[in-house]
């Protein structure tokens, strides 16, 4: 599981404006890279949308970073995000 943060750029606002809609195409797109887009959040503040994605590896998840990237109209933050459950368990087990 991924957290990826992105700030759009003016190409990337411009894009938005004209075209909402491509909020979720981009999410098509990324889910045909081999990822799975689990939720979609618009935020207010220093980054302007968070996606939780699940990825078969690290290469994948790196994969559809730098195609997003490489557009040029946003920037990304992405995090490995461990579910909570998951750290708990590994903790009691190495404990």
């Amino acid at each position: 599981m991924y957290a990826m943060l992105s700030t759009l750029g003016p190409g990337g606002w411009e894009t938005l404006r004209e075209k909402p809609d491509r909020i979720r195409e981009v999410a098509a797109e990324v889910e045909a890279l081999g990822l799975k887009v689990h939720a979609q959040y618009a935020l207010m503040g220093q980054y302007d949308f968070l996606n939780i994605l699940e990825a078969p590896d690290e290469e994948t998840m790196a994969k559809a970073a730098i195609m997003l990237a490489s557009r040029g109209t946003m920037r990304t933050t992405t995090l490995p995000a461990i579910p909570v459950d998951q750290l708990i368990a590994r903790l009691k087990a190495d404990g």
